[in-house]
């Protein structure tokens, strides 16, 4: 009985304290949070649209005290709307979440998660291209512009040239339909040559010249040589085509029989 006796004024002493104070413990956590120095000069600033400065503050406040759900959450709400950054905003909300348990806005704290998570995949997909790569990208449609324009002025070219050939091939046949005799007789006016026009003009040769079945042309002599091999001498070789040592010597006055030379070209009588 008498433990009952001294436990009995104790609690009753815990629950006058609790009364008078007004708040639980949790509550007491989050007030002494947001007396925190820089978390009030984080708050100050926030009100006063410095955005800058209150992430400045609340991340000192974070150093001071880690587990300020308060500094999280203010944090989360700047990245959030203020200064757009969902991947800070998410990370800040998550904390949020971790260290107040309890959070009455929990559910609508994951609605802006998953806000945030779909901003961050879109401008993911949407990122600017680099000014480097967009230059890089305009060299080359220009540079392509002016190949285009080449291949366009070389295929005008190529087609000039095609008619230009198909007229020196008509040229050509025209001119292969003309008698090559200047000395035979013209067809008569108004109509083609006969037979015996036509046998006349071709076979019938100028006065005072022969035909060319008739005629024999001599043919140039060609000069006789030969190169000088390995081991022989003007004796073996005059031999070997059947001449005299004399008339090969003859053939050839500025060779001495002792100085021959493989390769060497005699003229053969």
């Amino acid at each position: 009985m008498s433990f009952w006796r001294r436990l009995i004024p104790g609690a009753w002493a815990a629950m006058l304290l609790i009364a008078v104070n007004g708040c639980s413990p949790a509550e007491q956590s989050q007030e002494d949070e947001e007396k925190e120095p820089h978390f009030v000069l984080g708050t100050s600033r926030f009100n006063g649209y410095e955005y800058d400065g209150a992430i400045e503050a609340f991340q000192e406040s974070l150093e001071i005290n880690p587990h300020s759900a308060q500094a999280h959450y203010r944090l989360a709400q700047i990245y959030d709307t203020k200064r757009p950054d969902p991947a800070a905003a998410i990370y800040h909300y998550q904390e949020y979440l971790r260290l107040d348990k309890s959070a009455e806005n929990a559910e609508t704290i994951r609605e802006r998660i998953m806000t945030c998570k779909q901003q961050l995949a879109q401008d993911v997909m949407t990122m600017p291209t680099a000014p480097r790569t967009m230059r890089q990208i305009e060299d080359l449609t220009e540079t392509n512009r002016l190949l285009q324009a080449q291949v366009e002025r070389l295929t005008d070219s190529v087609k000039q040239w095609s008619v230009y050939a198909a007229t020196l091939q008509a040229a050509a046949a025209r001119n292969n339909t003309v008698p090559l005799n200047n000395n035979s007789t013209a067809p008569p006016a108004g109509g083609s040559p006969t037979p015996d026009d036509v046998s006349t003009a071709v076979t019938a040769p100028a006065h005072g010249t022969t035909t060319a079945s008739r005629s024999s042309v001599p043919h140039a002599a060609q000069a006789r040589t030969h190169v000088v091999a390995w081991g022989e001498t003007l004796a073996s070789i005059a031999r070997k085509h059947g001449v005299s040592l004399t008339a090969l010597q003859a053939a050839n006055p500025g060779v001495s029989p002792r100085k021959l030379r493989v390769g060497q070209t005699l003229n053969l009588p």
